[in-house]
Order: structure tokens, then sequence, then C-alpha cells
């Protein structure tokens, strides 16, 4: 029951990640397990091996049907196995060879897992199930976000407004603009991320297909692993290497998914703040509840909810990042355990990608505010006009907008137009300054 969850992400956001559980579940990653037992199996047949011909079309097709068509019991009849061999890759081996028996290929149930360690099918399956989730789930995903943000970059591209560094008044921007960077920054991300190998290893318990060679050594197993890998699962075969994956590759995708996520998080203090400067409005949904005690608040959940999320996310990335690639001589297991929990920082990546979808959506734009801010801070036009007067090689420019603005209470147009108008300049310098204002200021 999802009141009974442990993890938020098989309870109350259950909904928001189902799309993942394809991927990442326990039922699912027995699936994938099964796949690779059965593709190398066919791929055995058609090696050369003379115990051992290829099948039939139909019999092929039979075979794939052992995970095309996996159900929940066939993943909870391989858990009853486990509970004996205590040992979850051999558990998917003896179902498999229970399967031959009805399928009549009793007399080659050998060949199933031959050769292989438990590495060689969780480290196909799991790679396998990653890059099959970021395409079909997580690039969608993101690639939502990154077009209704340009959509919003697109819609606002022409309002100026009053730019921030180190919390202070500074020079002019538009307001799409700034939107426009956090586009530009997830797509250049988003375009490394897919550059990315989805990496595999296949050589036996220690990477150098001892076994297959001692039992076919006329086979050249290193062009056979790397067909199958590559071809067949559509995955970068990595060679050489010890009884595991290097987790390269996959620590440099957390790294990139961690990047992405940080974008976001940037993305989302910035909406925050605009939201606390009264930049934008929320619209209001009828029944919903801002505050328990005020109900005056309508506040920004949705950029929250997205910001925790992401610090979630990007906390395990790191883990995941840092330790997998590390592993004590030929093997050792801390990598299995890790593993298993790839699915939960996407999981958590996914409800904030969500979050922050939402949130935007619900922006209600505050001209007023917006304009009303350019026009109550009318001393950050003097990085122009004293630019201006560089240009025109006026004695110390700088000192002199310096000494204006930082001695008056309050710099406002007119006291900016007399500060003009006393200039020792030519009269078209002086209007080449007058229509210079902070909602004109703004730059390319």
């Amino acid at each position: 029951m999802s009141l009974q969850a442990i993890s938020p992400i098989d309870g109350r956001y259950r909904s928001k990640v189902e799309s993942l559980a394809s991927f990442f579940s326990e039922a699912s990653l027995i699936k994938y397990r099964v796949l690779i037992e059965v593709e190398y199996f066919i791929a055995l047949s058609e090696s050369g091996i003379s115990q051992l011909q290829p099948f039939s079309d139909k019999i092929q097709t039979s075979l794939r049907t052992l995970y095309k068509d996996f159900s929940l019991d066939d993943a909870q009849a391989i858990k009853e196995i486990e509970k004996t061999t205590n040992h979850d890759v051999k558990a998917v081996e003896y179902f498999l060879k229970s399967k031959f028996d009805d399928l009549d290929l009793a007399g080659h149930k050998e060949f199933i897992h031959f050769g292989l360690t438990s590495q060689d099918i969780n480290n196909t399956a799991i790679p396998l199930s990653i890059k099959e989730a970021v395409e079909e789930v997580y690039y969608p995903e993101i690639e939502a976000l990154i077009q209704q943000l340009d959509q919003l970059a697109t819609n606002w591209a022409d309002i100026p407004m009053l730019a921030r560094t180190h919390g202070q008044p500074a020079s002019p921007t538009r307001l799409g603009k700034e939107f426009k960077v956090f586009v530009v920054r997830l797509q250049e991300q988003l375009k490394g991320l897919k550059t990315i190998p989805h990496a595999a290893k296949f050589g036996g318990a220690t990477g150098n297909y001892n076994a297959h060679h001692v039992a076919f050594p006329a086979i050249d197993w290193k062009a056979f692993g790397n067909e199958f890998v590559e071809n067949r699962l559509g995955l970068k075969h990595s060679f050489p290497t010890t009884q595991i994956e290097h987790y390269d590759y996959m620590a440099s995708l957390f790294d990139a998914f961690k990047r992405i996520n940080t974008i976001l998080v940037d993305l989302d203090r910035d909406i925050w703040t605009y939201i606390s400067m009264d930049y934008f409005k929320q619209k209001i949904k009828a029944g919903e509840i801002g505050s328990s005690a005020m109900p005056h608040k309508v506040n920004p959940i949705d950029f929250e909810n997205s910001e925790g999320n992401l610090g979630i996310a990007n906390a395990l990335f790191e883990h995941l990042a840092a330790k997998l690639p590390i592993s004590r001589l030929q093997r050792d297991l801390t990598d299995s355990t890790v593993l298993r929990n790839v699915g939960v920082p996407l999981a958590h990546t996914l409800i904030a990608f969500k979050s922050t979808a939402k949130g935007l959506s619900k922006l209600l734009l505050n001209e007023q505010k917006i304009a009303a801010d350019l026009e109550a801070n009318w001393a950050v036009v003097a990085e122009a006009i004293q630019t201006i007067l560089r240009r025109e090689k006026y004695p110390n420019p700088y000192e002199a907008l310096k000494e204006l603005t930082r001695t008056n209470d309050k710099i406002t147009a007119q006291s900016m137009a007399t500060f003009i108008e006393q200039l020792d300049i030519n009269e078209s310098i002086k209007e080449e300054m007058r229509v210079i204002t902070p909602a004109t200021f703004t730059g390319i």
C-alpha cells in the first residue's frame, strides 16, 4: 500500500514516477536479466558452436517471448527460486531451464548462462535499463521542460527588468533573456549528456573469457562479445575489464544528470526570488490552501518541492559517481547494492522536473511591479552616462557619476536630467543621453 511505503517515491509521489517502474523496479531488473540470458543463448547458437546450431525463427520467437511477455508471476517465481539459491542471477538461470523444458529445448539447457558470471548479466541488464529509461522517460521530460522555458523566454523577450547583482540594483536586462540563459545552459548540458555511452562488460569471471576460451578455443570470443553487446544490445562494449564494468561512463552520466539538476536548482531559486519580489503572481486553484494559518498566502511550493527533490537526487548521483568506479582488485560486492538504487535519484529528478513545470505553468507576470522597480532605480543608468562620457574623453566621468549616485538620497529622472544639463558637452551628446531610461538601457 502506498500509505505504508517507506520511500515517498513509492508512496506520495508514485503517480509522478510510475513510468520509471518499467526500468528500475525489482521485477523489471529480473526481466532485463531474462532478456540478456535469452539473447545470449540465441547469440551462442549462431556463434559456430557445433553442439548448438542456429534455431529457427519460430523457436527464437518463442525464446524472446520469455522476456517480452514477462509477468509479475514470472518475477515472483524467480524470487521463490532465489529463496533456495540465495543468488538472484542463478535463480534466473534455473527459471529459464524450467522454461526450456516447456519449449522442448531441454537438451540445450546447459548453454544457458554458459561461461558467464553474474556480472556479465548485471553489467549488461542495468546499463540497458538505464539507457532505455533515459531515452524513453528522461529525455522527453527534460526536453519538454526546456521547451516550456524557451516559450516563456519568447513570450517575455521584450519585458525590461531591473537586474540585481550581489542583491543590488544593476544594469537592466530583459526578463525573456534571463529565461533564455537557463534554456541555453540546459541545452548545452543535455547535448553533452547524449554523447555519453552506455557501457557494458561481458567477459566471464575476471573479464578474460577464460571459461569460453578453454571450452571452445577456436572461437574469437572478444569479437563475439563485442558483436553481442554493441550490435544486439546497443551498448558500448568495455574491454578489457575485471569481473565488473569500470562504471566510468556511468559516473559521467550521473555527473551530467547532476549538472542539469544544479542548473534547475539555480532556476528554482531565481523564480522563487522573483515571486518574493512580486514580479510574478501565481494562478490560484480552487480549494487549494497556501498556508494552514495565513489565508492570504499563495506559496511557491512547486519550486521549493523541485529544489528539495533535486538536492536529494544530486546527493545520490554524487555517491553513485564517486563510489561505482572503485572496486577492490578484480571485484568486490559494493557496487551490487548501490546499483539497485539507480532509479531512486532519477525518480527524484523526475518529480523535480514535473514540479518545476507545474510552477512555471502557474506564473502570472506582474508588469506593473517590474516597471515600478525600474522607475525607482534611475541610478542604474549612471553606467550608460559615464560610458558615453568615457567615449567622448570627458575628464573623470566615473568619479562624476559616483559622486552623483552616492551623495543623493534618491536618483530620479529629474535629477539625472539635471546632471546631464550641467555637463560641458555638445548638445547632440546630451540628446543621446536624455533618451536613456532604466527601461531602455537593456543592451542586446
